[in-house]
């Protein structure tokens, strides 16, 4: 072979003559099924039965870039070294049975090598290519969060912007009024030190015709002086202010002695209540620091139940009780989602446990003692225990006896009682 040959592909070509075994792969009047073709670095292999070729090349070759091509009855195998060398022949010489065996079994094991390390190679690039999925996903979905906080706050700054806007509008038309109400001061006491001026000048004139005039007298110049005292009445004293301020009281009621015990332990339980949270809790890892927020999630159930959605609603009243059991408020709202669904044995349990928080009875909690008492009498005439419901709506009247809806419906009560006993007699 030439230098030049050394530098290009080795061009193999066997072509069937006549009734030749090894050539009788290709050429006129042979129709070729489905070759079985196999290039390793020591030796190249094809199977077509009935016939079959094999050649144990001289040295290795490349066989990721060398090829074999079937076509028009002929496969030529283009097989690039795997260094660039002189060959002194194509095949390898002196080669026995046994050698043939160990280089068909080496190069199968180096083709199964291969066959593994390109299945790895691929699971690397599907799993790249997963990652690099997800990445592009969460980035997509970061940036649509970013996108909606910034409307977010682009709004609040928006409405910020108006809500000063409109205060600097009654700032401004405060002090306008301000101002024209020191113009009409200053003009009433201009006009009223003009009137002044002329009375002063009648005054005068009326000294001078009295001193020429001696039939009026003394008596006339006297009561001429009197009148005048009468006219000149003194300008308006300056606007003044005096600030007051009262003692600070938490309740809305009137401080009385008989309750200032009661009022300070309702006050330092709910201290407690504010302080106890419950944190050991395995979902808040999963949870966004305002989830975790016990009147956040009241206020989130409270808005689920004005939507009808009362299972919700419970659900973020059950997990607001998680992280603090000590707010009456979870209880009596839950309370209300069990009524609508019916679950009236949970109602009255969860009615119990607010009275039960809601001691001691003071004005502050007053409000919510009554809907807890109607919501556990409500729950029990449901039951048809119509005589507890009542005992409830009593106590509920109790605390606010000028309720009509409560007076009407403990009164219906009361009747439904009576006729139950006339019946049962």
């Amino acid at each position: 072979m030439s230098a030049e040959q050394e530098k290009d592909p080795i061009s193999l070509k066997r072509v069937r003559g006549g009734d030749s075994g090894l050539d009788g792969l290709g050429g006129p009047g042979v129709q070729l099924g489905s070759p079985d073709k196999k290039k390793r670095k020591t030796n190249t292999q094809v199977n077509c039965p009935p016939f079959l070729f094999e050649v144990f090349l001289y040295a290795p070759i490349d066989d990721e870039s060398s090829k074999a091509k079937i076509g028009n009855n002929t496969i030529v195998f283009t097989l690039r070294k795997k260094e660039a060398a002189m060959w002194e022949t194509l095949s390898l010489s002196g080669v026995d049975k046994e050698m043939m065996q160990r280089i068909r079994e080496k190069s199968i094991l180096q083709a199964q090598e291969r066959a593994k390390e390109a299945m790895e190679a691929k699971a690397v690039a599907r799993r790249e290519d997963q990652k690099y999925t997800l990445n592009v996903m969460m980035k997509i979905e970061e940036e649509e969060r970013k996108k909606i906080e910034d409307m977010k706050e682009n709004e609040r700054i928006k409405a910020t912007k108006e809500l000063e806007a409109w205060k600097e509008c009654q700032r401004k038309a405060e002090e306008l009024k301000i101002i024209q109400r020191e113009e009409k001061l200053y003009h009433q006491e201009k006009q009223m030190e003009e009137e002044r001026k002329k009375l002063k000048h009648k005054c005068l004139i009326g000294n001078s015709a009295s001193k020429n005039l001696a039939t009026k007298g003394r008596n006339s110049e006297n009561i001429f002086f009197e009148k005048l005292k009468e006219d000149s009445i003194p300008a308006p004293r300056s606007v003044g202010s005096i600030k007051i301020s009262f003692t600070p009281r938490v309740f809305p009621t009137a401080l009385r002695e008989s309750q200032v015990a009661e009022e300070e332990e309702w006050l330092h339980k709910q201290a407690e209540a504010q302080r106890a949270m419950n944190t050991d809790i395995p979902e808040l890892c999963d949870l966004k620091e305002e989830e975790k927020n016990p009147e956040w999630l009241k206020e989130k159930g409270n808005k689920l139940f004005a939507t009808e959605n009362y299972l919700a609603a419970i659900n973020a009243y059950n997990l607001a009780i998680r992280l603090n059991n000590k707010i009456p408020l979870l209880y009596l709202n839950r309370a209300a989602c069990h009524l609508k669904l019916k679950n009236l044995h949970k109602a009255i349990e969860d009615s119990s446990k607010a009275l039960e928080i809601l001691t001691p009875p003071v004005a502050d909690n007053a409000n919510a003692r009554m809907k807890a008492h109607i919501r556990r009498g409500t729950a029990f005439c449901q039951l048809e225990l119509y005589v507890e419901g009542l005992q409830d709506y009593e106590a509920a009247l109790k605390i606010d006896p000028s309720n009509k809806i409560v007076q009407n419906d403990a009164e219906k009560i009361r009747n439904i009682i009576q006729g139950t006993e006339v019946e049962s007699k």
